[in-house]
C-alpha cells in the first residue's frame, strides 16, 4: 500500500489532506507537535495511520523524521505559521522558529526525499505556500517572504526535475485566508472572507495527483495573482499594508 507523510497534520489543511489521502487508500504518517490531536485524527482515518510527534523548528528532529520514514510515496510539506507585527517590534526568536519550520524543514525534506522518490520510480510533493507568496507583506513581512521562498524554490526545482525527465512532481499550493488556527497563532485577524480547509485540501490533492505546478483555490485568489503581475510593487506593498493593518487584533 502507498504511503503519504503530512507535516502540520494536527489541524486545518494538513488534517483535511490526511483524511482525503486516507480515503484514497494511502497509509498516512501524521506529523506535528500535538500528539493528542494527531492520535484523535488517526482514529478517524479509514486506512492505517502512524503518529509522529516532531518539532520541525528543530533540525535534529527533522533529520530523524526523514531517517525513520524512507518508504513514502507522497510528501506534504504543510507545517508553517506566521508572526504578525511591525518588523522592528516582532520577536526575533519566534521569527527564527518560523523560518526554520516554513523554510529549513521544507527545504531539507525536499532535498532528501527527491532522490529517494527517484530511486523508487516516482513520488509526489505538495508544498503549502500561500497567496502571500505573490506580494511583499508589511506587518507579516517574514511570513510573506518565507512563502515566496517556498513558491520559488518549488517552481525552480520542478523545472530541474522536468528537464531530466524525473518521475517526481512538485505542486505548490497558494490559497488565500483559510479557516485555520493561523490567525490565532500569528496574532492577526483573518477577517470574514476565509475558505474552508476541506475545500482547499480537496483542490490541492486533485492538483497534486495531476502533477500540476501551482494551485490557487478560488477565482478571487486567481485574480489576485494576476493583479500581482500587473500592479507596480510600489503600489501593491501599500495596499497590502492597509489590508494587514485592518487585521490587527
Amino acid at each position: 500500500m502507498k504511503k503519504a507523510l503530512i507535516t502540520g497534520a494536527s489541524s486545518g489543511i494538513g488534517a483535511q489532506i490526511a483524511k482525503i489521502l486516507s480515503e484514497k487508500g494511502y497509509e498516512t504518517v501524521l506529523v506535528a507537535r500535538r500528539t493528542q490531536r494527531l492520535e484523535a485524527l488517526a482514529k478517524t482515518l479509514p486506512s492505517k495511520s502512524e503518529v509522529c510527534t516532531a518539532d520541525l523548528s528543530n533540525m535534529d528532529e527533522v533529520r530523524a523524521l526523514f531517517k525513520k520514514y524512507q518508504d513514502i510515496d507522497i510528501l506534504v510539506n504543510n507545517a508553517g505559521f506566521g508572526v504578525y507585527g511591525d518588523f522592528c517590534e516582532t520577536d526575533f526568536d519566534r521569527e527564527s522558529q518560523m523560518i526554520d519550520v516554513n523554510i529549513r524543514a521544507l527545504h531539507y525534506l525536499m532535498k532528501e526525499y527527491i532522490p529517494v522518490f527517484e530511486k523508487r520510480g516516482g513520488g509526489k510533493i505538495l508544498n503549502v505556500a500561500s497567496s502571500a507568496a505573490f506580494f511583499p507583506g508589511p506587518l507579516l513581512s517574514s511570513y510573506y517572504a518565507s512563502k515566496a521562498y517556498v513558491l520559488r524554490l518549488s517552481t525552480a526545482v520542478r523545472e530541474e526535475l522536468r528537464r531530466r525527465k524525473s518521475p517526481v512532481t512538485i505542486t505548490s499550493l497558494c490559497p488565500g485566508p483559510v479557516e485555520t488556527e493561523f490567525g490565532q497563532l500569528s496574532g492577526s485577524n483573518l477577517g470574514k472572507r476565509t475558505i474552508s480547509p476541506e475545500y482547499v485540501a480537496k483542490v490541492s490533492v486533485d492538483a497534486m495527483m495531476k502533477g500540476k505546478a501551482v494551485v490557487v483555490p478560488t477565482l478571487t485568489m486567481k485574480m489576485t495573482r494576476l493583479l500581482s503581475k500587473l500592479i507596480p510593487e510600489s503600489l501593491s506593498v501599500r495596499v497590502v499594508y492597509i489590508l494587514q493593518k485592518a487585521k490587527r487584533n
